[in-house]
């Protein structure tokens, strides 16, 4: 049986039928507090722009071990193994507990673990590459290596106008995050080993346009690029960058998805993504 993909709920995909897609497996997201009775999933949009005065808003949990255990076992007998393919490191301890669990069924089940160094739509475009390459029958020694190999080529940008929440996930500290939000800063971080680094401060929404667009074109023949839409969303900017890239005669395939629960506890729901793969 072909190579079990899993990964966590903070991924999103450029698309959502994709080559290998039953392959692939997603563990719960849990919330603190839980969630109350009657409701089963949070949307981003139940989130507020900002945690300051907000009261108490539900964080994200990553899995435990023993949730990655007890799906390793599960998977373990139908599979030729199980590659795990997880958010950086640099927004929760996901991966830690990954390889932890993985010690425990070992000899019994063949498990490799690995940090994508990205998030959201960047996690995505691995995690689909993945699936399709053990759709294709690609083994798990050689799909590791080859999911591996894929992360150098993979970029990511994040607009966050909001940075209470990167605070409460520990990407910025306490001062940067009540400067930021007192003077609207439109603050633009792009992702660098699976951190997350400031790199410029868009005064107006026009000028994010400019700053998306020069970032794309930093690269040639991008065989991809993914869109993350906030909530509320961006609309007249992603609107905008569309329409210069087709000016300029990018033919890229470009898609569009809007941000999820997991990632907006993380970054905050108001933030636009920009991931795009080389060819």
């Amino acid at each position: 049986m072909p190579v079990a993909i899993i990964t966590d709920s903070t991924v999103s995909f450029p698309s959502p039928v994709f080559p290998g897609r039953e392959l692939v497996h997603i563990l719960s997201p849990g919330w603190q507090p839980a969630l109350p009775a009657g409701v089963e999933r949070l949307k981003a949009s139940d989130f507020p722009p900002a945690l300051r005065g907000a009261g108490e808003t539900p964080r994200l949990l990553p899995p435990r071990a023993a949730d990655f255990e007890a799906l390793y076992r599960q998977l373990g007998p139908n599979h030729d193994g199980v590659l795990v393919v997880l958010h950086s490191n640099h927004f929760s301890k996901i991966e830690e507990e990954a390889q932890a669990a993985s010690g425990s069924v070992h000899g019994k089940v063949a498990v490799r673990v690995v940090d994508s160094l990205n998030i959201s739509l960047g996690l995505g475009l691995v995690v689909q590459a993945a699936a399709q390459a053990s759709a294709e029958g690609m083994a798990l020694a050689e799909l590791e290596l080859y999911v591996r190999g894929l992360l150098p080529r993979l970029f990511g940008m994040l607009c966050v106008p909001g940075l209470s929440y990167l605070e409460r996930s520990g990407q910025v500290n306490h001062s940067q995050a009540v400067v930021g939000e007192y003077l609207e800063i439109l603050q633009v971080f792009t992702l660098d080993n699976g951190q997350l680094v400031p790199t410029q401060k868009a005064r107006n929404t026009r000028q994010l346009v400019d700053v998306m667009y020069e970032f794309l074109s930093e690269f040639t023949q991008l065989q991809h690029i993914a869109l993350l839409q906030g909530s509320p969303a961006f609309e007249a900017e992603t609107r905008a960058l569309r329409e210069r890239l087709a000016e300029e005669g990018f033919t890229t395939p470009i898609s569009e998805q809007t941000i999820n629960a997991p990632l907006a506890s993380y970054v905050g729901p108001h933030s636009l993504g920009l991931f795009t793969i080389l060819a």
